[in-house]
Protein backbone atom coordinates (compact mmCIF):
# COMPACT_ATOMS: atom_id res chain seq x y z
CA UNK A 1 0.00 0.00 0.00
CA UNK A 2 1.43 3.21 -0.40
CA UNK A 3 0.64 5.53 2.29
CA UNK A 4 0.81 9.91 1.72
CA UNK A 5 3.70 10.76 3.72
CA UNK A 6 3.46 12.21 7.47
CA UNK A 7 3.07 15.58 8.12
CA UNK A 8 -0.68 16.16 8.06
CA UNK A 9 -2.64 15.59 11.16
CA UNK A 10 -4.97 12.71 12.00
CA UNK A 11 -8.28 13.43 13.59
CA UNK A 12 -9.91 11.28 16.03
CA UNK A 13 -11.73 8.02 14.76
CA UNK A 14 -15.68 8.90 14.28
CA UNK A 15 -17.51 6.21 16.66
CA UNK A 16 -18.41 3.31 14.79
CA UNK A 17 -19.92 1.47 17.35
CA UNK A 18 -23.39 1.12 17.36
CA UNK A 19 -25.15 2.93 19.94
CA UNK A 20 -27.49 0.26 20.92
CA UNK A 21 -26.11 -2.89 19.58
CA UNK A 22 -29.26 -5.18 18.62
CA UNK A 23 -30.02 -8.84 20.34
CA UNK A 24 -29.27 -10.02 17.45
CA UNK A 25 -25.54 -8.83 17.57
CA UNK A 26 -24.80 -9.92 21.46
CA UNK A 27 -24.20 -12.92 23.13
CA UNK A 28 -27.19 -14.25 24.04
CA UNK A 29 -28.01 -15.03 20.88
CA UNK A 30 -24.91 -16.55 20.54
CA UNK A 31 -25.45 -20.05 18.81
CA UNK A 32 -22.32 -20.39 16.58
CA UNK A 33 -18.50 -19.84 18.44
CA UNK A 34 -16.56 -16.87 17.77
CA UNK A 35 -14.56 -17.66 14.32
CA UNK A 36 -10.90 -18.55 14.96
CA UNK A 37 -8.31 -15.56 15.33
CA UNK A 38 -4.75 -15.56 14.23
CA UNK A 39 -2.84 -12.66 14.56
CA UNK A 40 0.79 -11.61 12.41
CA UNK A 41 2.65 -8.87 14.60
CA UNK A 42 6.31 -7.77 13.73
CA UNK A 43 8.28 -5.17 12.73
CA UNK A 44 8.17 -2.85 9.44
CA UNK A 45 9.75 -4.99 6.36
CA UNK A 46 9.79 -8.59 8.58
CA UNK A 47 7.40 -10.15 5.89
CA UNK A 48 3.97 -9.97 7.55
CA UNK A 49 1.75 -8.88 4.76
CA UNK A 50 3.15 -11.76 2.86
CA UNK A 51 2.52 -14.44 5.52
CA UNK A 52 -0.82 -13.01 6.46
CA UNK A 53 -2.76 -13.25 3.14
CA UNK A 54 -1.08 -16.78 2.83
CA UNK A 55 -3.02 -18.07 6.17
CA UNK A 56 -5.68 -16.40 5.43
CA UNK A 57 -5.94 -17.64 2.08
CA UNK A 58 -5.17 -21.33 3.81
CA UNK A 59 -7.89 -20.69 6.25
CA UNK A 60 -10.66 -19.41 4.19
CA UNK A 61 -10.24 -16.41 6.82
CA UNK A 62 -11.11 -12.67 6.56
CA UNK A 63 -7.51 -10.62 6.27
CA UNK A 64 -8.02 -7.41 8.85
CA UNK A 65 -4.48 -4.77 8.10
CA UNK A 66 -3.75 -2.35 10.93
CA UNK A 67 -3.12 0.33 8.25
CA UNK A 68 -6.59 0.43 8.17
CA UNK A 69 -6.54 1.34 11.68
CA UNK A 70 -3.71 3.53 12.36
CA UNK A 71 -4.57 7.32 12.58
CA UNK A 72 -1.61 8.53 10.19
CA UNK A 73 1.64 8.39 10.52
CA UNK A 74 1.75 8.57 14.39
CA UNK A 75 -1.70 6.72 14.76
CA UNK A 76 0.22 3.02 16.06
CA UNK A 77 -1.00 3.37 19.54
CA UNK A 78 -4.49 4.69 18.61
CA UNK A 79 -4.69 1.20 16.02
CA UNK A 80 -3.61 -0.54 18.44
CA UNK A 81 -6.80 0.27 20.94
CA UNK A 82 -8.97 0.63 18.41
CA UNK A 83 -8.00 -3.12 17.68
CA UNK A 84 -8.79 -4.25 21.43
CA UNK A 85 -11.96 -2.90 21.26
CA UNK A 86 -12.58 -4.75 18.25
CA UNK A 87 -11.75 -8.37 19.24
CA UNK A 88 -13.02 -7.58 22.75
CA UNK A 89 -16.58 -7.06 21.35
CA UNK A 90 -16.25 -10.02 18.65
CA UNK A 91 -15.47 -12.26 21.79
CA UNK A 92 -18.61 -11.21 23.74
CA UNK A 93 -20.66 -12.04 20.16
CA UNK A 94 -21.05 -8.28 18.99
CA UNK A 95 -20.36 -7.76 15.30
CA UNK A 96 -17.42 -5.03 15.90
CA UNK A 97 -17.81 -1.90 13.22
CA UNK A 98 -15.04 0.13 13.05
CA UNK A 99 -13.75 3.43 10.07
CA UNK A 100 -10.81 2.79 7.80
CA UNK A 101 -7.98 4.92 7.57
CA UNK A 102 -7.40 6.89 3.93
CA UNK A 103 -4.33 7.32 3.61
CA UNK A 104 -4.56 9.47 0.17
CA UNK A 105 -6.67 11.79 2.10
CA UNK A 106 -4.95 11.50 5.74
CA UNK A 107 -8.93 11.23 7.15
CA UNK A 108 -11.10 8.58 8.49
CA UNK A 109 -12.98 6.86 5.38
CA UNK A 110 -15.47 4.28 5.09
CA UNK A 111 -17.19 2.05 7.72
CA UNK A 112 -16.11 -1.59 7.95
CA UNK A 113 -17.01 -4.39 10.07
CA UNK A 114 -16.70 -8.45 10.34
CA UNK A 115 -19.22 -10.56 11.84
CA UNK A 116 -18.17 -12.14 15.47
CA UNK A 117 -18.35 -15.82 13.72
CA UNK A 118 -15.96 -15.05 10.99
CA UNK A 119 -12.13 -16.13 11.03
CA UNK A 120 -9.85 -13.36 11.14
CA UNK A 121 -6.83 -12.96 10.62
CA UNK A 122 -5.13 -9.64 11.89
CA UNK A 123 -1.46 -8.30 10.59
CA UNK A 124 0.34 -5.64 10.88
CA UNK A 125 2.46 -3.63 13.89
CA UNK A 126 0.45 -3.42 17.21
CA UNK A 127 -1.80 -6.08 17.15
CA UNK A 128 -0.87 -8.21 19.77
CA UNK A 129 -1.16 -7.12 23.21
CA UNK A 130 -2.00 -9.07 26.10
CA UNK A 131 -5.52 -8.11 25.70
CA UNK A 132 -5.85 -9.58 22.04
CA UNK A 133 -3.29 -12.33 22.64
CA UNK A 134 -5.54 -13.54 25.15
CA UNK A 135 -8.55 -13.58 22.47
CA UNK A 136 -6.32 -15.41 19.68
CA UNK A 137 -5.32 -19.06 18.65
CA UNK A 138 -2.41 -18.24 17.16
CA UNK A 139 0.01 -15.49 17.75
CA UNK A 140 2.78 -14.95 15.14
CA UNK A 141 5.92 -12.51 15.83
CA UNK A 142 8.17 -11.62 12.84
CA UNK A 143 11.26 -9.96 13.17
CA UNK A 144 14.43 -9.32 11.06
CA UNK A 145 17.91 -7.65 10.78
CA UNK A 146 17.01 -3.72 10.24
CA UNK A 147 19.12 -3.36 6.95
CA UNK A 148 17.17 -6.58 5.27
CA UNK A 149 13.81 -5.21 6.44
CA UNK A 150 14.88 -1.20 5.52
CA UNK A 151 15.98 -2.46 2.16
CA UNK A 152 12.92 -4.47 1.38
CA UNK A 153 10.63 -1.14 2.70
CA UNK A 154 12.66 0.88 0.25
CA UNK A 155 12.28 -1.59 -2.77
CA UNK A 156 8.73 -1.98 -1.95
CA UNK A 157 7.29 1.63 -1.44
CA UNK A 158 10.08 3.93 -2.78
CA UNK A 159 10.70 6.11 0.32
CA UNK A 160 11.55 5.04 3.92
CA UNK A 161 11.34 8.97 4.81
CA UNK A 162 8.96 7.68 7.75
CA UNK A 163 11.59 4.92 8.52
CA UNK A 164 12.81 6.50 12.06
CA UNK A 165 9.44 8.07 13.23
CA UNK A 166 7.79 4.70 12.96
CA UNK A 167 10.53 2.61 14.48
CA UNK A 168 10.30 5.00 17.84
CA UNK A 169 6.33 4.41 18.11
CA UNK A 170 7.22 -0.10 16.72
CA UNK A 171 9.59 -0.04 20.20
CA UNK A 172 7.39 2.00 22.10
CA UNK A 173 4.66 -0.86 21.46
CA UNK A 174 7.12 -3.60 22.41
CA UNK A 175 8.55 -2.00 25.63
CA UNK A 176 4.64 -1.19 26.82
CA UNK A 177 2.92 -4.50 25.13
CA UNK A 178 5.98 -7.20 24.64
CA UNK A 179 4.52 -8.69 21.35
CA UNK A 180 7.78 -10.59 20.96
CA UNK A 181 7.05 -12.29 24.32
CA UNK A 182 3.22 -13.16 23.86
CA UNK A 183 3.72 -14.92 20.77
CA UNK A 184 3.22 -18.37 20.08
CA UNK A 185 5.31 -18.52 17.12
CA UNK A 186 8.82 -16.54 16.24
CA UNK A 187 9.36 -16.35 12.14
CA UNK A 188 12.46 -14.37 10.65
CA UNK A 189 12.30 -12.62 6.75
CA UNK A 190 13.88 -15.30 4.37
CA UNK A 191 16.32 -12.99 2.95
CA UNK A 192 15.42 -14.79 -0.61
CA UNK A 193 11.79 -13.31 -0.02
CA UNK A 194 10.82 -10.70 -2.13
CA UNK A 195 9.87 -7.01 -0.90
CA UNK A 196 5.97 -7.39 0.78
Amino acid sequence: MTRAGPGAEPRPEPDARPEHPTDADGPSSREAPVGRLILVDGTSGAGKTTLAESLAQTDGARLVHMDDLYAGWDGLAHATATLERILTERARGVSPRWRRWDWHTSDWGAEDSTAWTSALVVEGCGSVTAVTARLADRVLWLDGPEPVRRARILARDGDDSWWEDWRRQEAAHRIRHRPDLLATEHRKPSLDWPPT
